[in-house]
């Protein structure tokens, strides 16, 4: 009774937010991507800590934004918590985020996952790295992303759609390191060597490859997580790319205080807190990424992958040459 009590508050307070209504003074509302089980604890855990009660809409990255730009200075909002350092930097780009000099975010989180302006910290940490099938690849064979374009991966290789975010920020990070040249090239060679069409998601993916539709791929790595906890012996696992180089591709969720946030001090209060190490480890743990805070430990799963350099390229990069990234990817026939 009480669960349901407590659910039927949350839907009352998020109509609220979505009718434009100012929330209390005892409260922020956030405007979010990512899913409300992720969210929800670490939002519950704050409340109970602070009397500080949290509300949010939930909706994709893109119509949040847009949202936030047609409120202007009569929104609700106070933070915005979104997926990838593109959509973060886009919204930064359309003014709707503040400037926070924290020196408690800056402690906590590193420079290359956080905005250089500090209108966006990253709070949890996934690698797009590849895949491979136990069964018919020896680790030895990889090394990096470029490679997977060689002749003796011809037929063997899976991608995701290009039209995925994830996709489009890997290849604008490929960018700010190799050249937009050298990228077209790599791009190229990965859809000679395509096994099969493009898949709509990085689980199809992987269970094509378990199927034997092909043998290598690149995934979020807290996909794989979410396969290997519902099944421990899939004949699938990581390798992590460009060791002797930039190093693996990253990407964060992440949050800013909104522009015109009704409470500002409090929603730094509260972002300053997500970094910390309680938060950290929920978001982590729930969704098998990684802390931003490098003081944390990731869940023992996720450690068991074992231990990787990243590459340190600042993320605005991911928005800054998503334009590019996606052009080069039409250029190179990968759709």
């Amino acid at each position: 009774m009480i669960g349901n009590l407590r659910r039927m508050a949350w839907v009352v307070i998020a109509l609220a937010a979505l009718a434009g209504c100012a929330p209390t003074d005892s409260s922020l509302v956030v405007y979010s991507s990512r899913n409300e089980e992720l969210i929800k604890p670490v939002f519950d855990i704050y409340s109970e800590m602070t009397g500080v009660e949290i509300s949010y809409v939930t909706d994709d990255a893109g119509p949040l934004v847009e949202r936030l730009r047609a409120e202007g200075a009569n929104t609700p909002a106070d933070l915005l918590l979104t997926v990838d350092a593109g959509n973060l930097w886009y919204a930064a780009e359309q003014d709707i985020l503040r400037s926070v000099d924290s020196a408690t975010l800056q402690r906590n989180i590193p420079a290359y996952l956080r905005d250089e302006a500090g209108r966006w910290f990253g709070l949890s940490l996934r690698a797009r790295t590849i895949v491979y099938s136990k069964d018919r690849v020896d680790p030895g064979e990889l090394s990096t992303y470029a490679a997977l374009g060689d002749e003796k991966w011809r037929g063997r290789l899976c991608l995701r759609t290009s039209r995925k975010v994830y996709n489009q920020s890997l290849v604008a990070m490929l960018i700010a390191q190799d050249g937009e040249a050298r990228t077209e090239q790599t791009v190229r060679s990965w859809v000679d060597n395509l096994a099969t069409d493009v898949f709509s998601n990085d689980t199809a993916l992987m269970q094509a490859m378990v199927a034997g539709q092909c043998d290598v791929g690149i995934v979020n790595s807290y996909y794989f997580g979410r396969l290997q906890e519902k099944n421990p012996e899939i004949a699938l696992a990581l390798f992590w790319p460009d060791q002797q180089s930039s190093g693996v591709h990253v990407n964060v969720s992440g949050a800013g205080v909104t522009r015109h946030a009704p409470h500002a001090e409090k929603a730094i209060a509260f972002l300053e807190w997500l970094s910390t190490d309680v938060p950290q480890r929920i978001f982590a743990e729930r969704n098998h990424e990684y802390p931003a805070n490098p003081a944390v430990d990731p869940d023992p799963l996720v450690s068991a992958w074992g231990e990787f350099k990243a590459s340190e390229t600042p993320l605005s990069k991911a928005g800054e040459l998503q334009s590019a990234a996606v052009r080069l990817m039409d250029r190179a026939g990968y759709r």
